[in-house]
């Protein structure tokens, strides 16, 4: 059958592009794409096939994948769905149009790729289909309710998913990612700004005394906790390796302490701990 072919979004920096250069290393015939073309193009430069696919352009989602196709003679062995983004602030302060638009790049665009994917792994007889998540798709925090809106619906719909894909030998993964060292928070600062009227809320202090300061790279306190984006890469290859592929890939310690509270604590509890992270 030759290399295997994966398709990653995503990959301008970060996961996405770790798990490219990493997957190409070993062999993969890697598809990384970018929503931006000078990405793209910058990818290509360093001899990765990069197709545009922005999640908030359907013509993309489609033309991208019908250029992979194209150059792969119609085989997809995986697709890893990375490619999202963050917007820090209180649920109240999120106006609505900012929620539509936070799940149509951390979801719906995820679901509409994946849709268009699935026939062809059907054909072929088999695929991996691995969506990466979070530690905050398995708990909520404060102020950051849009993104964990979006992976709390990202962790239900890849599980009915998985369940209806029974028997097809097309596998759905979750990979779970804590705190990773990228600059997924820095980039998450010209959504707040775009969509978050700070000075006229209530919790405009905390904004200004807290959270200001975390969409600064400067401001920010290395997590203990952190890992390099290789970590991620290590659980996605274990995901696309094994012959029986789990439902979920905990990435760093919060997560796997974060899967084992809300299974062991009473909600009052696991509230609490969650207010004081």
């Amino acid at each position: 059958m030759g290399k295997r072919i994966i398709l990653i979004t995503g990959c301008s920096s970060g996961i996405g592009l770790d798990a490219a250069r990493r997957l190409q290393a070993r062999g993969w015939r890697v598809f990384a794409s970018c929503r931006r073309a000078e990405d793209c193009a910058r990818l290509q430069a360093e001899g990765l096939a990069s197709p545009r696919i922005d999640y908030e352009d359907a013509d993309s989602i489609a033309n991208g994948l019908a250029e992979v196709l194209a150059a792969s003679g119609g085989r997809l062995d995986a697709l890893f769905n990375n490619g999202a983004h963050g917007l820090l602030g209180a649920v109240e302060d999120v106006p609505t149009e900012a929620l539509r638009q936070i799940f149509e790049s951390n979801l719906f665009g995820w679901h509409d790729l994946t849709r268009r994917v699935l026939p062809v792994m059907r054909a072929q007889g088999h695929g991996r289909i691995l969506h990466c998540s979070s530690v905050l798709g398995l708990g909520a925090v404060r102020w950051r309710g849009a993104y964990v809106a979006t992976k709390f619906a990202l962790e239900g719909l890849a599980d009915s998913l998985r369940l209806e894909l029974r028997g097809s030998n097309i596998h759905v993964s979750l990979i779970e990612p804590g705190p990773i060292t990228t600059d997924f928070r820095i980039k998450g600062r010209a959504y707040f700004e775009r969509w978050i009227d700070w000075p006229a809320s209530p919790h405009a202090d905390h904004y200004r005394d807290h959270l200001l300061p975390r969409l600064n790279a400067a401001g920010v306190t290395p997590d203990p906790f952190e890992r390099p984006p290789a970590s991620v890469t290590a659980q996605v290859i274990r995901a696309l390796d094994t012959r029986r592929p789990k439902a979920r890939y905990y990435v760093t310690v919060p997560t796997h302490i974060m899967g084992l509270a809300r299974r062991v604590l009473p909600v009052r509890l696991l509230d609490l701990l969650l207010a004081r992270s």
